[in-house]
């Protein structure tokens, strides 16, 4: 019971937050902290479990819904499952905390959309019913439209309007081709389910798994986002709030990485073989063209958005390489991304808060104004570059490995991203605080709390890069499930001479 409670938690805390805004500034905030603590103490309990080495679920829980047409209530919590709720949960707390001072108008309401984006989230991470899997993923563009609509910046409508746009018809795809795989596995076997675990192994003629799982694919590369379906992207980081930004980067954008790790690697495995070349390459295209427009802004916000973009190439480059070490290497990063790229945004909302632009080129000297916002802006531009020692180092590190095993050439061009992750971050570091003062700011270091928030962060990404092997021992299982599902279901049709002679000279290496 302890998943459907998280979910309640939320949801009480949302209307609960919403209600007392009527009432004080302060209680929504405060209320949301409550809901956002206590879930996290619930399920950081976990962590004193052990994943089973056979990578069962660590929590598996299932009610009757509608069974007259095979939808239920099926949660379930694995390795994988706890490590993005233990990033979901902190990372809220982070954004309630960063916006105590930002939002001043409609509090109550601006904390029940956190909240419920965040119990959209945390539902997309537990549901193994497809039904349910899609109205999770529906639930949290509503509220995010919402908040980057209301509480946005200057061109905040059509910033949110484009995201809602992107997000909505690439998501009513996927409906449609849960809906085909429903009717597949019906025809198949005469049980008619959404149930995730009785959809592995669904037997379907290849034209048929492609089309299903395009899908799948369109909502997952389009919040991942892979280019070129990543033009949402940008508006709607630069004109969200700072909270929305950090949500949105460290978050929202993980919920495709995981799908492509929990539905399409699994449920289509011969499909998503044959789509892993195309794949690698988008994954490459997203890391050397993210890196080229993150170099080319001037406004901060879109620079750091356009990293994500980079980063993300890697997490698409590491899932289709089909191997332990790339996506050991794909969990790091979903993690190391989200306190990194979160970090900077976070650090992009308290500038844009105290001096009123986003323009670098206005910029220039602030160290000497804010050091220890300097401080921290030099750690997280470290990170983002790759430096050893902090978590996106490990995480990259391992992606490009793991590529290389899969394919020699992705991984010799994927490399040519660190270089330009060197080149924007440096950027960021000599136009922000460093270089000539275009502009005598009167402005103040961090606060308190704003230390408090930035230390934090800094602290998990560093034991992230000293310490990663408890992430890795967490996942683990989960991952090797995953691989699992997807190669005993991988077919060789034909003369087994010629079958094997290919797989021998195919894009991918099983080991």
């Amino acid at each position: 019971m302890i998943l459907v409670y998280l979910l309640l938690t939320l949801l009480a805390g949302a209307f609960l937050a919403w209600i007392s805004g009527n009432l004080s500034q302060v209680l929504p905030r405060v209320i949301s902290l409550i809901a956002l603590i206590a879930d996290l103490i619930f399920i950081s309990s976990y962590l004193l479990q052990s994943v089973a080495s056979s990578g069962k679920w660590l929590i598996d829980i299932q009610y009757n819904w509608i069974p007259q047409l095979g939808i239920g209530i099926h949660f379930a919590l694995d390795g994988l499952s706890l490590v993005m709720l233990l990033l979901t949960l902190f990372l809220g707390i982070i954004s309630v905390l960063i916006s105590w001072k930002e939002i001043n108008s409609k509090v109550g309401f601006f904390h029940f959309n956190l909240l419920l984006i965040l119990a959209g989230i945390v539902g997309v991470f537990l549901s193994l019913d497809l039904f349910l899997f899609y109205f999770f993923w529906e639930l949290m563009l509503v509220p995010m439209y919402f908040l980057i609509g209301i509480w946005g910046h200057e061109n905040r409508t059509k910033a949110a309007y484009k995201f809602f746009l992107y997000t909505q018809a690439s998501g009513l795809l996927m409906f449609i081709s849960i809906l085909a795989l429903y009717f597949v596995h019906g025809n198949s076997t005469g049980i008619y389910t959404f149930n995730y675990t009785q959809l592995l192994g669904t037997q379907m003629p290849a034209t048929t798994g492609i089309l299903i799982m395009s899908g799948f694919l369109a909502a997952f590369l389009v919040k991942l986002p892979v280019v070129p379906l990543h033009n949402w992207l940008p508006d709607a980081h630069s004109e969200a709030p700072t909270a929305g930004s950090l949500i949105l980067a460290a978050l929202l954008l993980k919920t495709g990485a995981y799908g492509l790790l929990r539905f399409i690697v699994p449920l289509f495995p011969n499909a998503s073989a044959s789509f892993a070349p195309i794949g690698m390459g988008l994954g490459v295209i997203g890391i050397l063209y993210g890196a080229k427009l993150a170099f080319a802004q001037t406004d901060l916000k879109r620079l750091i958005a356009y990293t994500s973009v980079s980063h993300m190439g890697f997490v698409i480059l590491g899932i289709f390489s089909f191997n332990e070490l790339a996506y050991q290497g794909v969990v790091m990063q979903m993690i190391a991304h989200g306190i990194s790229t979160g970090a900077l945004f976070i650090m992009a909302g308290q500038l844009t808060e105290r001096i009123h632009t986003r323009d670098i080129n206005k910029m220039g000297g602030l160290w000497e104004k804010a050091p220890f916002m300097g401080a921290i802006g030099l750690i997280f531009s470290m990170a983002s570059l790759g430096l050893p020692g902090l978590g996106n180092f490990i995480a990259e590190l391992l992606i490009l490995l793991g590529a290389f095993k899969a394919n020699v050439l992705m991984s010799v061009l994927a490399c040519l991203g660190l270089i330009g992750a060197t080149l924007y971050s440096l950027r960021i570091l000599q136009k922000v605080f460093y270089g000539k003062k275009n502009t005598d700011w009167d402005m103040n270091d961090l606060t308190f709390r704003e230390k408090t928030v930035s230390i934090s962060l800094v602290l998990i990404i560093v034991v992230l890069g000293l310490f990663p092997q408890p992430v890795f021992d967490l996942a683990k299982p989960a991952l090797l499930k995953t691989l699992d599902d997807h190669k005993g279901k991988i077919m060789l049709k034909g003369d087994p001479a010629k079958d094997e002679s290919q797989l021998k000279n195919s894009l991918f290496v099983y080991k």
